[in-house]
């Protein structure tokens, strides 16, 4: 498949002309050679690349980029660039759009491993609502940590500061821990979000809210995932998923 039908697809599906972002979403590395595999991933670094190369796939879709903020191409990032090129891999990055996508996004599937009934977004971030919010049968803190340890993996933190009995959650994937106090403003018996945050906690104490970070990463991969999976099912093209995983 022509690359150029690709981004006008994934472009359009994610809505990425219209959702706001300090990630330079959409296609960031060109290829000149038509996409028979596609590598989904949550970062764009070497590793993922040279993965990406072993599973014979001409582009990458990851979460995280390699283009945000203005920068000069030189060090880790000329390395990068210029493997992706040397290799004729295309890099294609989508961030927000990812995160808050109804379908296949991080956060709407963080909500249907915890069987949350109508999420509504609610985290305001950047001009867009990127979390999600709603109600859950009731269940204790625990047994949603054990629920995600199974789903999920990675190095779950627990902090359990108010009522154990969860029936209303608020998830923000990747790094949400700065935005607690939306959380606490909706009346959420638990924060869910991905990377620590030593301010969170603290905070979290004080209002009465538990919070769970469930791993950056982790929390990260499913979007990813699940976007394979779509684009396997509507444009007839295999994915796989490179595991790359940072600990955090």
């Amino acid at each position: 498949m022509r690359l150029s039908e690709i981004v006008e697809y994934l472009d359009t599906y994610l809505m990425v002309p219209h959702i706001p972002d300090s990630s330079l979403n959409g296609l960031q590395v060109e290829t000149d050679r038509d996409i028979s595999k596609i590598a989904m991933a949550v970062d764009a670094t070497l590793e993922t690349f040279q993965q990406a190369k072993e599973h014979k796939a001409e582009l990458v879709i990851a979460h995280h980029g390699l283009f945000w903020d203005k920068a000069p191409i030189r060090g880790p990032l000329y390395r990068r660039v210029r493997y992706l090129i040397e290799n004729r891999i295309g890099l294609y990055a989508a961030h927000l759009p990812l995160d808050m996508h109804k379908e296949v996004g991080n956060n709407a599937e963080l909500a249907g491993i915890l069987g949350m009934t109508n999420p509504v977004p609610f985290l305001r971030y950047k001009g867009s609502l990127i979390g999600l919010i709603g109600e859950i049968e009731t269940m204790d803190i625990h047994e949603v940590v054990k629920l995600l340890e199974n789903r999920i993996g990675g190095d779950i933190r627990v902090f359990p500061m108010g009522n154990r009995k969860i029936t209303k959650v608020a998830i923000c994937s990747g790094y949400g821990g700065p935005d607690l106090n939306q959380a606490i403003e909706k009346g959420a018996d638990l924060y869910l979000t991905g990377e620590t945050s030593h301010e969170a906690v603290a905070l979290a104490e004080d209002a009465g809210i538990n919070i769970v970070f469930a791993g950056h990463y982790a929390t990260e991969t499913l979007g990813p995932k699940a976007l394979g999976k779509h684009i396997e099912a509507t444009l007839g093209l295999p994915t796989v998923f490179i595991s790359a995983p940072t600990g955090l």
